[in-house]
């Protein structure tokens, strides 16, 4: 079984207090980044999109965590959307780079598995983010829109191309262009977030996924998600050739056999992750 004993922090995990906007917890198997600007709604700065993309790397290259997850501080929102004032002076040539669309494309490419845990207002760039992710699951009060369209603009965190994808094209649209909240009941209805659970059990869900998650062997959840991720961007015959190849290489693996002789044996494998 994977070990979920709680880990040591290492040297070169940035300590909490060198994050100015979120805060950063290695849980065992699991990373929580909690965007923290409760007093802005964690509107999203630049600032805290580059903090985002540097606890995401952090725990990304840490061997010992399995899922990453991304929260917002404060109980009224995940994110609000980018941050205002910023936006205001933004030009086109800064329009142009990829912010949050960034963030996004990294949490997508992450091999680890990400689970946005949403409480509250999930909007705009806030919407995006957790767009981004893998897994999303909601508290009841949580309402989710893409509002740019009241101030002039265009989302431009990805989310023309990603809600479509995951809610399809009709309530894609439907968010898109009218830009109107929705409630959790709502979003859970059309497959924008999977599971509802009180506030009080939000992140105890999430731990409960995690573990899930870290029970099985390591490269499973990796190819899992780069075989929807590539299928879903090609064609059906494409995604099916991928897929066998994918399951070829794991059936080389020691994780493989292990998870076989486990089985037959009625015990809990041990994984190595090869």
């Amino acid at each position: 079984m994977y070990d979920a004993r709680p880990l040591i922090p290492r040297e070169d995990v940035l300590p909490v207090a060198s994050y100015e906007n979120l805060t950063y917890v290695e849980e065992s198997h699991l990373a929580i980044i909690t965007i923290n600007r409760p007093e802005k709604h964690n509107a999203i700065s630049l600032g805290t999109l580059e903090e985002l993309h540097s606890a995401v790397t952090v725990a990304a290259t840490n061997d010992e965590i399995r899922v990453i997850c991304i929260t917002g501080a404060g109980g009224r929102a995940f994110a609000s959307g980018s941050d205002l004032n910023e936006v205001k002076h933004r030009d086109l040539r800064k329009s142009l780079e990829p912010i949050v669309q960034g963030l996004a494309d990294q949490l997508e490419r992450t091999p680890k598995p990400s689970i946005a845990a949403i409480d509250g207002i999930c909007m705009g760039g806030g919407l995006e983010i957790a767009l981004g992710c893998d897994l999303r699951i909601a508290t009841p009060r949580s309402r989710f829109a893409t509002p740019e369209g009241k101030i002039g603009i265009i989302p431009g965190g990805g989310a023309t191309a990603r809600l479509p994808r995951i809610v399809g094209r009709g309530w894609g649209m439907e968010m898109l262009l009218m830009g109107e909240p929705i409630d959790a009941d709502h979003a859970l209805r059309i497959g924008l977030v999977t599971r509802l659970v009180e506030p009080d059990a939000l992140m105890d869900e999430v731990r409960k996924m995690a573990s899930h998650l870290a029970g099985f062997a390591p490269f499973v959840p990796q190819f899992m998600k780069a075989m929807v991720n590539a299928g879903m961007e090609g064609s059906l015959a494409t995604g099916l050739a991928l897929e066998k190849f994918a399951q070829a290489a794991l059936v080389q693996t020691d994780d493989k056999h292990e998870g076989i002789s486990a089985f037959l044996e009625k015990r809990d494998p041990v994984w190595k992750g090869r």
